[in-house]
């Protein structure tokens, strides 16, 4: 099927919504510069009970899922050969590999020892062989996947950029890009494959991490089940930020909506959303875990606050398959992103108890860095829809027939 037309949005770049970026970045990066300076301790609330805090549940474990539109939409059009969904890949990929690239950021500012992180993925070489990994270990993977998945996204959201190129000024630049996409066009089998498998990999590690933590994390959430649970929150999350950021960029572009697109995605979402809550029940009372879920506790709350949103999802979204108004669509959309990251963000920080006493809420230092990341990956985002044709080229009014504008 012929890849649908996209063009640059075009549009000054130095609005007001940059002026407050601008703002929140400088705040943010106030706060990285005293985290680098002055350790951890001083900025954070991160303590020997809770290691990490929002810069790993939100930045990473919520923004990766986020961040994974780019897999479900390539799982769908590559895999299911459902070819329409098309139009949807680039922005996806971009948001995947902004989003991607956000939270290994965000590791760089949460690890101690940031300055070490080169050596992860060359242990091997320089530690003299296979002892400089350890096999067993759930974050290497982790961390072996994110860094090859950061590169493949941006290698896969990489033509927009290369075609500007290839059709601008003759020169060196054009020969480069021209070489760069019939190269990559070669390796395009392999890029996909790991495309897809790199995510499925770490998305279900980030739940089998807490698989070891039996007496530290809520039973209502400790299960042997963590794995597919991430793994399915994370698609149902990919899909639901494709959606978003469409809707977003529709309005913020005064692009009009490809509504009944984004409608034919509902039905899919919804029975993700139900699957995520009714494997969550039966896991729960097959477990003989239920009776905790009626506990008169902050857990038992937000144990049913995350099935209400998978269910209130499922319902919308079912209800939107066959059109609704763009509002409604992203709204929707934005329900069944709610239920995955409140999942998530339990698991790692509000149904976790590491005991002694230990208590974590996050600080201002934490708040501002998070804030200025996330601007930075909107800032970037807004420049390349801009500058390089990754949205789906609006559609024009159709013109009037003769009769029309005689009668007109």
């Amino acid at each position: 099927m012929a890849t649908a037309r996209a063009e640059p949005v075009g549009g000054k770049f130095l609005t007001p919504l940059f002026k407050v970026l601008l703002v929140v970045w400088a705040l943010g990066t106030a706060a990285g510069i005293a985290r680098f300076a002055l350790g951890l301790g001083a900025v954070t609330a991160m303590n020997d009970g809770y290691p990490w805090g929002i810069w790993i549940a939100i930045d990473v474990v919520v923004g990766t899922a986020l961040g994974s539109g780019g897999f479900a939409v390539a799982l769908l059009v590559y895999v299911l050969n459902r070819g329409r969904f098309h139009p949807l890949v680039r922005p996806a990929l971009l948001t995947s590999a902004l989003g991607y690239t956000a939270g290994a950021t965000a590791i760089v500012f949460d690890v101690g020892r940031y300055w070490n992180l080169w050596r992860v993925p060359v242990a091997p070489l320089v530690s003299g062989g296979r002892f400089g990994w350890n096999w067993n270990s759930g974050l290497l993977e982790v961390a072996l996947c994110v860094m090859a998945y950061t590169a493949v996204l941006w290698i896969e959201a990489a033509p927009p950029v290369l075609e500007t190129y290839r059709d601008g000024r003759p020169g060196p630049l054009r020969v480069l890009a021209s070489a760069a996409l019939s190269g990559l066009e070669k390796a395009l089998p392999v890029v996909l494959a790991l495309g897809l498998v790199l995510p499925m990999m770490h998305q279900s590690t980030l739940g089998s991490l807490f698989l070891v933590a039996t007496t530290k994390l809520h039973p209502l959430w400790h299960t042997p089940l963590l794995p597919l649970l991430f793994l399915l929150s994370c698609v149902g999350m990919g899909y639901a930020a494709v959606m978003v950021e469409a809707g977003l960029s529709a309005h913020a572009f005064r692009r009009q909506l490809e509504t009944s697109l984004l409608a034919d995605l509902t039905g899919l979402m919804a029975a993700i959303a139900a699957l995520l809550a009714v494997v969550r029940l039966l896991d729960v009372a097959l477990r003989g875990r239920l009776p905790l879920a009626f506990a008169l506790d902050r857990h038992a709350v937000l144990f049913w606050v995350e099935i209400g949103l998978a269910g209130a999802a499922a319902v919308l979204l079912w209800r939107r398959r066959h059109g609704a108004r763009p509002g409604a669509l992203v709204r929707s959309a934005a329900v069944l992103a709610a239920a995955g990251g409140l999942y998530r963000v339990d698991v790692y920080l509000t149904a976790f108890d590491p005991g002694n006493g230990w208590r974590y809420f996050p600080s201002v230092g934490e708040l501002l860095v998070t804030f200025a990341i996330l601007s930075v990956e909107t800032t970037v985002f807004v420049f390349f829809v801009k500058k390089f044709p990754i949205l789906p080229a609006a559609r024009r009014p159709a013109a009037p027939a003769p009769a029309a504008r005689e009668a007109s």
